[in-house]
């Protein structure tokens, strides 16, 4: 049988922190922060070489895929050939899903701290009353098995039928 192909150090790197550690805010957005950081290199270059008479030099297109992955826009750069523009598209919807992302893994990890919180203190009162009513249970049982007469075995009173 054919192995799979191992996966990237980077990729592995990731997937073994989140398992050791969970996913948290931090590290996921710093996770996002470099695979943009490193987004608007390749795209500044690409940009650079599909529209050199726009772009003359790669860190205007860095500028530029900055500019453009953040939602700035500036405007002083801008993609004159079709191919630039897609590029530009494709580089605006990961800009505004990034920061989508970010701002909810954020809110996210907000909520579930709350929720713990909250959730600890609630947990321990409904306990706390499970508890109670255990030994109420109980003790109701231990009294009705001092009130109720002893039972008889089948064989021993059914004389009277």
């Amino acid at each position: 049988m054919e192995e799979p192909p191992q996966k990237p150090r980077a990729a592995r790197y990731i997937e073994g922190r989140v398992e050791q550690k969970g996913l948290r805010p931090r590290f996921a957005a710093a996770v996002i922060a470099s695979v943009w950081l490193v987004s608007i290199v390749v795209f500044g270059i690409i940009e650079h070489l599909v529209d050199p008479d726009s772009f003359d030099n790669i860190w205007l297109g860095m500028w530029w895929a900055t500019q453009t992955v953040t939602t700035v826009g500036y405007g002083d750069a801008v993609p004159s050939e079709t191919s630039g523009r897609v590029i530009a598209m494709v580089l605006m919807v990961g800009g505004l899903s990034m920061f989508a992302v970010v701002t909810a893994t954020i809110t996210s990890a907000f909520i579930a701290r709350a929720q713990a919180e909250r959730g600890s203190g609630r947990d321990a009162a409904l306990q706390q009353k499970f508890d109670r009513v255990a030994a109420e249970l109980k003790t109701v049982g231990e009294q009705l098995a001092r009130l109720a007469p002893p039972e008889r075995s089948p064989s021993e009173g059914d004389e009277h039928t």
